[in-house]
């Protein structure tokens, strides 16, 4: 107790550069806590992914589309327990700043694909009896203000003209990496109007964006891919299968120059606070030279002082680290709310508070690692010499 008092009195011996200090760990905590939760965000479709569902696309690109006869086919195919396929709408609500996924689903089969989907049995009835009818997640419509029941008009961009639909769910995440952020609708919905687009012929009203494919064993997902493939192949419509964390991840690839350079300013942060933590521990050190030089005189192992520096540094660090971790809770809501659904999850994980406690421990360590080293080896008779 008398130590940690002795080091309580040090560190705020010279307050104002003390709370300077402080000031900028808090920061740089509350950045490098921000900027790995974006990291995280970004690959929070990559989490959330199931081992037991496959994705299956043209193996062109994403932009071509699947016959729909190819469903069947599929479900014939060893291994294979389900299949669903959905479309990409691309719609806009009153603004395109109201950016939220859009998906064109076959109900029944698709929401059983995804159990994290929780929905109750009432809504879900009503959401496949109903053909104009929509559910959303509960994010989507906390902030949109919907309720069951009310209409909600896009404008199409893909598919053009006006779509209005009819909420009749909103479902609840299985837990927090679940995407609370999108809407589904009837498949057939879209395929009827596309035909009616067409003039009664078939058009694109018979095709589909992707296939999601339920598996029994997730160990078998690289052999039932490649009989899926293998049973297309020579096709107009080759196709291309892997699993939802392969095709999750062909998305953040798209962005792997951002995600690196977030990273490295993360980095970039905390190297800067280390080099300020580090020179207000070599001025504290120059400062007491006489002071540490009077406690060699009277007995005092060079130990004792190379723990007071250490112990004061790391006292500075960890104050400002978890007062940066506390402020990092109300800066994430923030930056989430002003995101909207740009990151449908979006939050501070575990790892994340304990990679920023480690951080400003780090920065403590080292930055009394050199005025320590150089006041153990202090010169008595140098140390009173400054005295006078």
């Amino acid at each position: 107790m008398f130590t940690f008092r002795l080091l309580l009195k040090n560190a705020f011996r010279h307050k104002l550069r003390t709370l300077l200090t402080l000031l900028g760990l808090v920061v740089a905590v509350c950045a490098f806590g921000l900027l790995r939760t974006i990291v995280d965000a970004w690959y929070a479709g990559v989490e959330a992914s199931s081992s037991t569902r496959l994705i299956t696309r043209n193996a062109i690109s994403l932009t071509f589309p699947l016959p729909l006869n190819y469903a069947e086919r599929i479900r014939a195919v060893d291994g294979v327990s389900s299949v669903s396929w959905a479309n990409w709408f691309g719609g806009v609500y009153i603004t395109e700043r109201n950016f939220f996924a859009q998906f064109a689903v076959e109900p029944e089969s698709y929401l059983a694909l995804y159990p994290e989907y929780k929905l109750s049995d009432a809504e879900r009835t009503a959401f496949i009896r109903d053909r104009q009818g929509a559910i959303v997640g509960r994010k989507l419509a906390d902030k949109f203000g919907w309720k069951l029941g009310d209409q909600i008009p896009l404008r199409g961009t893909i598919y053009p003209g006006t779509w209005n639909f009819t909420l009749r769910g909103i479902y609840d995440g299985a837990d927090a990496s679940t995407d609370e952020s999108q809407m589904l609708f009837h498949w057939k919905l879209l395929s009827e109007r596309m035909r009616q687009r067409a003039g009664g012929g078939a058009g694109t009203a018979n095709y589909v964006g992707v296939y999601v494919v339920g598996i029994r064993d997730p160990d078998a997902a690289a052999s039932v891919s490649q009989r899926i493939d293998k049973l297309f192949q020579n096709s107009l419509g080759e196709t291309l299968t892997e699993t939802e964390k392969a095709f999750q991840l062909g998305f953040v690839a798209m962005s792997d120059a951002i995600i690196a350079a977030i990273r490295a300013v993360s980095l970039i942060v905390i190297l800067i606070i280390l080099a300020v933590m580090a020179n207000t521990m070599s001025m504290t050190a120059r400062e007491r030279l006489a002071e540490y030089a009077t406690l060699k005189a009277l007995g005092f192992p060079p130990g004792f002082v190379v723990r007071l520096l250490f112990g004061e540094s790391l006292l500075i660090a960890l104050i400002g680290g978890v007062i940066g971790i506390a402020l990092s809770f109300p800066l994430a809501a923030a930056f989430r709310t002003a995101a909207g659904t740009l990151f449908p999850v979006f939050q501070l994980s575990e790892l994340t508070l304990v990679l920023q406690l480690v951080a400003a421990a780090g920065v403590g360590v080292v930055a009394a690692a050199w005025p320590a080293w150089k006041m153990s080896r202090i010169d008595i008779v140098d140390g009173l010499r400054h005295v006078a």
